[in-house]
């Protein structure tokens, strides 16, 4: 009787299935899922990267996991790499200045431009500043073999995010691997 019973009831399960799959496929990502617990993160932040600029503008953690960077009238800041990476798993968790940041550009990106000036590789996760009551905007770019001027090979898209980037920190992450960059 058990088995007539599913038997009877397999062609719903599938159909509500099917309708499962369909709506997951345009839903947002998982929250609390974040594939780097599976790489090893670098061992120190000064072993690791340099100061670009701003270094009045950052705190490094006691253990040298984490920094944090801000935004005031007066600057920013800016760190890289020491070393560079041919591919990886790259990410942050970042939480975005509130208010008005409309001509402000908040970056995280990979870039080979000291090794090959005028004609290098990037891919950006942007965020473009807004001004109140609008939301902001992620924009990726992939860019091969120069500066995204229209003349070379490249990728742009913009989001406008369905949270609010202020309220708290979000992780935004970047893998390439020889195959692709997801």
């Amino acid at each position: 009787m058990v088995h007539f019973l599913f038997m009877d009831l397999l062609p719903l399960l599938l159909l509500l299935l099917l309708h499962l799959v369909v709506h997951c496929s345009t839903a947002q990502p998982s929250p609390g899922y974040f594939p780097s617990y599976r790489y090893r993160p670098l061992r120190g932040f000064y072993r690791g990267f340099n100061n670009l600029w701003g270094p009045e503008h950052q705190i490094v953690a006691g253990d040298q996991r984490s920094v944090t960077i801000w935004l005031d009238s007066h600057s920013g800041s800016g760190f890289k790499s020491i070393k560079p990476f041919r591919n990886g798993y790259f990410s942050a968790s970042i939480k975005l200045q509130p208010g008005y940041t409309a001509g402000v550009n908040t970056a995280f990106y990979l870039s080979n431009n000291q090794a090959h000036p005028g004609f290098h590789d990037e891919v950006d996760i942007e965020f473009l500043g807004t001004t109140p009551g609008k939301p902001y905007t992620l924009q990726t770019n992939v860019y091969v073999r120069g500066s995204g001027d229209g003349t070379v090979i490249g990728r742009e898209m913009k989001f406008h995010l369905w949270f609010d980037p202020t309220a708290g920190f979000h992780h935004y992450a970047i893998l390439w691997n020889p195959n692709e960059i997801v």
